[in-house]
């Protein structure tokens, strides 16, 4: 029999596998694809995944070295999640190895075996009792044994101190005979539970025929709910789910935000005595591998996660759940640039279960694959109980002075409203104190040393910060221009807005959410307490606020500035602007309570804002689509955008140059219809991080056109003497054009 060749993926940007002999000692039989190796590379070891065997090699037998050693007894994923990260990687153009390692926990990439922790517990044995004569005489043994017979499944090893134990007196109750340590997975159950904690709500009509339609199909299939804010999209999820778990099954719910994870999980765990596990960026290496791991062997009833949860393999996989779909979040901006909502439908379809895409914004692309039938369409047009919809406001800021970023009309209504012993939510989509530095004197501006943006002012502790490069300085006390020394910041940002509203309202706490206040361990969570007390207060924030938190006592949502998103120069600028007003103005008026919607802005008059007050999201995103169709933008045309960055703009700007001229040879030679190659220009951020940077998109009215040409491309790229002088990388389906 031939030798056994190993076709290995291994974590490198080169899009190929590399050859290796069978590890000495290891029998034929006992290789698989999908088994992690370790292998010598270069002067270190690494760890790979076997992706083919083979009994040929065009590798000199030489030079073909023999892998170091096998560490799997068995494929470490099942075929559906091969599939899908062999899908993943040919359709993000994306090497095999580097996808396999985006996929695979920390651990288990370092080579750790797929092996959860295991809980200690102790446990008393059959003929145990306190009054028994061996333990008389051992106050701590005897109480020992009262503890553990009030668990008769076990006390976990960690708890023993909690309970007044020490680890002393249990060893000498083992040693009687009295009782056993054991070891279990943290997700065993001991026996079953009954399945709900906690009785569904009674679903209202629009519920109720979304849940019939959705569990009345079996296999594959893709729903949209598109549900307004408050409309109860949650708990359509948590009796799906709970159809799910009846029949035997697991589900998988993506969310698009580690903050919403405490609330999401909290609410999970109050309905479902099944085992739920989280998954995140946000948890330590080990936490990470024992939840998958709890995942991939079932006993994990429900997975939650980000983004990177898509690739969490499942014993029985049943349903997946997409919340807030058109979400930029799922879109991975470095690296593998994959978008895990267009995975998790794929996902779906490998194995056969149903998907359930919601938000009250959807995307164009979702609405698009609604008209084309390839979804099916769920609306939920109502409040749930006796909410309303809140009510809408332009106020004009033209000539009015602005205090923290507050018009006095503005700030007077929050006072109103306070009084009341409601809450006000304050969205300032700005970090920081101020956005910029600015000289009074001479109009100097604080730029960034290494970036074409200016620097944020932030006060607590005081510097000027690039949140595109994260370089940091301290403030400037004079002027490097003028040398004046009456520097101001200017604008408004969450801190100067927090700050001022401290000033105003002494009386009631001010509550910052942005990325800064919230760096800290369960400090979302810890504020999410404070928000449910009920007690009036202000919240100050960010994008975060906007993302499927539940604010019951909130009646008035400010939008401090609307603007910026009626001038992008991205064409999904409205789309994004018109999601962003209205997922923040679903935090208005959630219960009994009516809300109001207060929106700042110097172009009261614009069409935009006002087709969006008066008709609500789907008007603009039906106009938008029809302004797509006839642009022949996304998601009616198809889109990869090639970039690249290096220490000069001529080398990247070269590099694509030569990049554009292959691209056209290529689609002469294989005569491919309907590409546009637009570039090379400079990105809009031309300068970031102190390396420049361009891009040329490429178009096609046919995806596979577009893949072909790619496909055809990147090798040719690869092999580019300039492709060693500068960074450059592969976005198919672009979200962020900067």
């Amino acid at each position: 029999m031939p030798p056994l060749i190993l076709q290995v993926a291994l974590p490198s940007p080169l899009r190929r596998l590399f050859d290796y002999q069978a590890p000495e000692g290891v029998a034929h039989e006992q290789l698989r694809v999908g088994q992690r190796v370790r292998v010598p590379f270069g002067r270190r070891s690494m760890i790979g995944v076997i992706a083919g065997l083979s009994e040929h090699t065009e590798v000199p037998s030489g030079k073909l070295k023999p892998a170091e050693a096998l560490i799997d007894t068995a494929p470490l994923l099942p075929a559906s999640m091969w599939k899908l990260c062999l899908w993943t990687a040919r359709y993000y153009q994306h090497g095999l190895g580097d996808t396999l390692n985006v996929a695979l926990p920390v651990l288990l990439r370092q080579g750790e075996p797929a092996l959860a922790r295991q809980d200690r517990l102790w446990q008393l044995l059959p003929g145990a009792y306190p009054e028994h004569p061996a333990i008389q005489r051992a106050p701590k043994q005897k109480q020992a044994v009262q503890v553990l017979a009030q668990h008769p499944h076990g006390l976990s090893h960690a708890l023993i101190s909690q309970w007044g134990l020490n680890r002393v007196a249990l060893e000498a109750l083992e040693e009687k005979g009295l009782v056993q340590r054991i070891e279990q997975s943290p997700h065993h159950v001991a026996e079953p539970l009954p399945l709900l904690r906690q009785a569904p709500l009674t679903a209202n009509d629009e519920q109720q025929a979304a849940l019939d339609a959705i569990l009345g199909k079996t296999g594959f299939n893709a729903w949209l709910l598109e549900g307004v804010t408050g409309s109860g999209k949650t708990e359509v999820y948590l009796q799906a789910i709970e159809q799910c778990l009846r029949s035997g099954h697991q589900a998988l719910v993506l969310i698009p935000e580690i903050g919403l994870t405490p609330q999401t999980l909290e609410r999970f765990q109050q309905r479902f005595s099944a085992p739920v596990v989280i998954l995140h960026s946000g948890l330590n290496d080990r936490e990470r591998l024992d939840a998958w791991i709890a995942a991939r062997e079932g006993e994990a009833g429900i997975v939650i996660g980000t983004r990177s949860a898509i690739f969490t393999p499942l014993a029985r996989p049943g349903l997946i759940i997409v919340d807030e779909e058109h979400d930029l979040s799922y879109k991975q901006q470095e690296g593998l640039r994959y978008n895990a909502r267009d995975l998790a439908v794929y996902r779906a379809h490998l194995e056969d279960v149903a998907i359930i895409l919601g938000s009250a914004t959807p995307s164009l692309e979702s609405l698009h694959n609604v008209e084309q039938g390839r979804y099916q369409l769920l609306r939920l047009s109502q409040r749930a109980g006796n909410a309303k919809p809140p009510s809408f406001q332009c106020l004009d800021i033209r000539s009015r002075p602005l205090e923290g970023g507050l018009s006095r009309p503005l700030t007077l209504l929050i006072g109103d409203h306070l009084n009341k012993g409601n809450q006000v939510l304050v969205f300032i989509n700005r970090r920081g104190f101020a956005p910029t530095l600015m000289c009074h004197d001479c109009g100097w501006i604080a730029e960034c040393k290494r970036c074409d943006a200016r620097m944020t002012v932030h006060q607590s502790p005081a510097h000027l910060h690039c949140h595109h490069c994260n370089s940091q300085r301290p403030l400037d006390k004079h002027c490097p221009k003028c040398q004046g020394t009456d520097l101001r910041p200017l604008g408004a940002g969450t801190e100067r807005t927090e700050e001022y509203l401290n000033e105003r309202f002494p009386d009631f706490p001010v509550l910052r959410i942005d990325r800064e206040s919230m760096s800290r361990k369960k400090a979302m969570q810890q504020m999410m307490e404070t928000i449910q007390s009920a007690q009036p207060c202000i919240l100050v924030g960010t994008q975060m606020l906007a993302k499927g938190h539940h604010f019951p006592d909130v009646t008035l949502v400010a939008i401090l500035d609307a603007d910026g998103g009626l001038f992008s120069a991205d064409f999904r600028g409205p789309e994004r602007m018109a999601q962003m007003i209205t997922q923040v103005a679903g935090r208005a008026g959630r219960a009994e309570k009516p809300g109001q919607v207060i929106i700042q802005t110097h172009m009261a008059e614009h069409p935009l804002l006002i087709e969006l007050t008066e008709q609500g999201y789907a008007a603009i995103a039906k106009r938008e689509l029809a302004e797509r169709a006839v642009s022949q933008l996304p998601p009616y045309r198809f889109m990869a955008l090639l970039r690249a960055e290096a220490n000069n703009a001529y080398a990247a700007n070269q590099f694509l140059e030569e990049a554009l001229q292959q691209a056209e040879q290529l689609v002469a030679q294989h005569q491919l219809d309907e590409i546009d190659l637009l570039g090379p220009v400079p990105s809009p951020m031309e300068r970031r991080a102190g390396r420049y940077r361009a891009q040329l998109l490429l178009q096609a009215a046919q995806r596979s056109t577009l893949h072909q040409v790619v496909h055809l491309l990147l090798p040719i790229l690869e092999q580019h003497p300039e492709s060693r002088r500068v960074r450059w990388s592969i976005d198919i389906d672009p979200l962020d054009m900067f």
